[in-house]
């Protein structure tokens, strides 16, 4: 119940919870009837259970029974393999299960049991869980899905994230900026910020074709998220006046940046050689024109996805 009201709280829903309520039946019936003129779409979430649990099977169906919902949906760990079938099946006997949820295909399971769920039920699966936070439940598509799983990547679903990630921004302004080579600690910042919401480094690899996300091993990924995170905080500890010109930070505000952000000095100056190293790699590219009138030209892509 707590977890509940947390996310109902991170996604500013209301949430109907009886603690002193033994009775699952009876929480559904007064939560159906606060939200019934209310609320355009209730979710009812029930506790885990498995096939041979009968007296949970049993309250299951009269939970159904008091929600008439219209649609029943069989959320499922991807990791629970070849009982998935006859899980799915138990469920589907009970309440006729209309869709599937798989979770935790951020692992090292496959999906095989999601296959089964579905050969078991008939009923398609609707979402999948590929991280913990709430913007990794993903809208399922066979194709993606197949594509991921043979190692071709899934670049639609990255143009997706990255189009979500930049709302709000002008990701064209950023990139030519860069490009041109003249862009400050500001536009570094923008540009991680927008990496961080697309995901972990590990998931966006994995949407990249062609093993290209294999060339870095899990560690050196983690390893590279948790510096993202850590020129973030020491970015937050700078002034804007030295984010806009960064060769301001020398020695003195070297170590005032480091203490205001809990790191050491060395730290700072580690953010600062990746900010100078970007920069010389961005006009190695200026000083290539006709590389950089080819890529200019490919950024004109419209108001698509591939525009964003």
């Amino acid at each position: 119940m707590d977890q509940l009201e947390q996310i109902a709280k991170q996604v500013n829903v209301p949430i109907w919870i009886e603690r002193g309520e033994t009775s699952a039946v009876k929480i559904v019936e007064h939560g159906m009837k606060e939200f019934q003129k209310k609320i355009d779409i209730v979710i009812v979430d029930t506790a885990g259970r498995h096939k041979l649990d009968n007296d949970l099977i049993e309250e299951m169906k009269d939970i159904f029974k008091a929600a008439k919902p219209e649609e029943k949906f069989l959320v499922m760990d991807a990791a629970v393999g070849q009982q998935a079938g006859p899980q799915a099946k138990a469920f589907h006997d009970a309440v006729g299960v209309t869709g599937c949820i798989i979770t935790k295909l951020d692992g090292t399971a496959k999906g095989g049991g999601a296959l089964s769920a579905v050969a078991e039920t008939g009923a398609p699966i609707v979402f999948i869980g590929t991280g913990e936070h709430l913007e990794e439940l993903e809208k399922f598509d066979a194709t993606r899905f197949v594509g991921r799983l043979l190692g071709m990547g899934d670049l639609a679903s990255l143009l997706e994230k990255a189009q979500e990630a930049t709302e709000g921004q002008d990701p064209e302004k950023m990139a030519r900026k860069m490009m041109t080579g003249k862009f400050t600690l500001v536009d570094m910042a923008q540009q991680m910020e927008m990496v961080s919401k697309m995901g972990s480094l590990q998931k966006i690899m994995g949407m990249l074709p062609g093993g290209m996300g294999a060339k870095m091993s899990k560690e050196q990924m983690e390893t590279s998220q948790r510096q993202l995170k850590k020129f973030k905080v020491i970015m937050d500890s700078m002034t804007n006046e030295e984010l806009e010109n960064p060769a301001l930070i020398k020695s003195g505000r070297i170590n005032r940046v480091a203490r205001g952000s809990g790191v050491e000095p060395k730290e700072v100056k580690e953010l600062l050689k990746y900010y100078d190293n970007s920069k010389k790699m961005m006009k190695q590219f200026t000083g290539n024109r006709k590389l950089q009138r080819k890529l200019m030209q490919q950024m004109d892509f419209g108001d698509g996805p591939l525009g964003a």
